[in-house]
């Protein structure tokens, strides 16, 4: 009975409402986890991020029932996801603390648009990577004399974020489980993955509640919130529209990195934001791989 209601609570409200809660907490939480790097090492809060999110999936959905049932292509794919979500934010983390937030933010969706660049070689990808590829000069154009480590591993973040939309559809194509419950067992997953880099960081943190519950929070906002949100939106939206919508995340990621971390961005660095934003907006994906993730819902 209390499934109902939450499945009818859950249907009435707008699907665009889901999609501008993810926007805003997918950046909101690692600005707050910024402002940790002083009292916590970078990796010791992305661990942190990735415990916090693996314990609520765990208790709420008890993803291990996921691997059973399944085939051993399907966990080797829920494996890989898992180890792609542990370094990812690894490295999302290791970039924000060392470039602003909007300009990780917008190098992180080079990725996806390449991926449907090199899916559908239209003039509209084409066009669509051009501005994205301009934005992302400009970007790493200001600020690469500053801080090049931090551009390797936002790129590497980049990568990481290919890997995991590309896993994400051949998981979408196996069909199975709910996504909420793929998405818990590859963060158990994920857990494993970055413990040996980043549990030494948060051991420190250990001692003092305050610092434990910021990193809960932080690992809610970034790791539960926006993940449930996207799967709630994309359950009702057309995967045009939410393509459309996905260019809001890199102008998202540049105000909340003004609001709240105080880093105001140049004139430059707003052109490449904008830039990566109507690359985002342009891009589609090609008829074949829609087709097969419409086969799977």
């Amino acid at each position: 009975m209390l499934q109902v209601k939450k499945t009818g609570l859950a249907a009435r409200i707008p699907p665009h409402v889901f999609f501008f809660v993810s926007a805003i907490f997918h950046y909101l939480g690692p600005a707050f986890a910024v402002l940790l790097f002083s009292s916590i090492p970078v990796l010791g809060v992305a661990w942190f991020r990735i415990a916090s999110a693996a314990i609520v999936f765990a208790v709420w959905r008890r993803p291990w029932r996921t691997f059973i049932g399944i085939s051993w292509a399907q966990r080797r794919i829920l494996l890989a996801l898992g180890i792609v979500l542990g370094l990812m934010n690894a490295c999302f983390y290791l970039a924000i603390s060392r470039i602003p937030l909007g300009t990780v933010g917008a190098i992180e969706f080079l990725g996806p648009i390449t991926l449907a660049a090199l899916g559908a070689r239209t003039p509209r990808n084409v066009g669509a990577l051009i501005l994205a590829a301009g934005g992302g000069w400009l970007l790493t154009d200001v600020r690469f004399g500053g801080q090049p480590l931090g551009f390797v591993f936002a790129f590497a973040n980049c990568a990481f974020f290919m890997l995991y939309v590309v896993l994400g559809h051949r998981i979408a194509q196996d069909g199975g489980a709910t996504g909420i419950d793929r998405l818990g067992a590859a963060m158990l997953v994920a857990l494993v993955t970055i413990t040996p880099i980043g549990f030494t960081g948060a051991l420190p943190a250990m001692t003092q509640p305050l610092l434990i519950l910021a990193g809960v929070g932080v690992g809610i906002c970034s790791s539960v919130i926006p993940y449930v949100s996207d799967q709630l939106a994309m359950a009702r939206l057309p995967r045009a529209t939410f393509a459309l919508l996905l260019s809001l995340l890199p102008a998202s990621a540049t105000v909340i990195g003004i609001l709240v971390l105080h880093q105001v961005p140049s004139l430059l660095e707003i052109a490449g934001v904008l830039l990566v934003a109507g690359g985002v907006a342009l891009h589609q994906e090609s008829e074949a791989r829609s087709k097969n993730q419409a086969k799977s819902v």
